[in-house]
């Protein structure tokens, strides 16, 4: 019951008494959002440069990030900036970074936004690390690790990641599955995504304990159950439609939790 509990709390919530009105002037403040081209990304980025932010959309594809720039000037006024980044391959997410740091001396905000679930089973990254931890853990690990001297810059610094909460169903990592071998191949795909989402509570734990000293406010966050995140590319229709049957439909609050981290004062891992 408790979990059953927990679950309905968790994705129909009541109505939010924080919304992104109360988001002060962004003025000045440099920003990331991987995967900020589609879905609530998009609607993240939309809410941060109608505040005057500075935001990089961090992607691999260049073309959609280029339409969703043009979409999100037409309604804001104001123009996001492309990063390249490929999540799934170590050497594309350190060129990232370097890339950025040539560019800004500071980085106020990181939201770790990027994600994928129940991908073809057979799916790896480049270094061969199961697709749904190398993309949701992995590669925003070693990104956020490699933008701490920006992150630290900025004196006062934020970093989400976006979770889920199938995390609550995992109680640890289970180190042989991150890799293909035969327990990942005999681990359920929605196992392995409740595990990343696991993970990247415990990293983003990990970050707040290790640097919260040092101005980084870092969290992780279930968004909600919601349609619009694109996270269903990846899914066979069975897969989706199944997911969908739970699924609340996409608005702009969906997006709250994420920015409430960031700029409502009260944030905690």
């Amino acid at each position: 019951m408790g979990v059953a509990m927990s679950m309905y709390d968790a994705n129909w919530p009541p109505r939010p008494k924080w919304s992104v009105d109360n988001i002060p002037d962004l003025s000045r403040k440099v920003i990331i959002v991987t995967g900020g081209n589609s879905g609530m990304g998009k609607e993240t980025v939309t809410a941060l440069l109608s505040k005057n932010a500075k935001v990089y959309i961090a992607s691999h594809n260049q073309a959609r990030v280029d339409a969703a720039v043009g979409e999100l000037e037409k309604a804001t006024g104001h123009r996001a900036l492309f990063l390249k980044l490929n999540l799934t391959s170590l050497s594309s997410v350190k060129a990232a970074a370097q890339a950025f740091q040539k560019l800004e001396s500071k980085l106020d905000v990181l939201i770790n936004n990027a994600g994928v679930m129940l991908p073809n089973p057979k799916a790896l990254t480049v270094e061969g690390y199961d697709l749904q931890f190398g993309l949701n853990v992995v590669g925003p690990y070693y990104f956020t690790r490699l933008l701490l001297p920006q992150l630290m810059a900025a004196g006062s610094a934020r970093i989400v990641n976006l979770s889920s909460h199938g995390h609550i169903f995992i109680e640890r990592i289970k180190w042989d599955t991150i890799r293909d071998g035969p327990e990942r191949q005999k681990t359920k795909p929605l196992d392995l995504y409740n595990q990343s989402k696991f993970a990247n509570v415990v990293v983003a734990c990990e970050f707040a304990r290790r640097y919260g000293d040092k101005g980084i406010v870092s969290t992780s966050v279930h968004p909600g159950l919601i349609t619009s995140t694109n996270m269903g590319r990846t899914m066979s229709p069975h897969s989706l439609e199944a997911i969908e049957l739970l699924i609340v439909q996409f608005n702009a609050r969906s997006i709250d939790s994420a920015l409430r981290c960031n700029f409502s004062g009260d944030s905690r891992c």
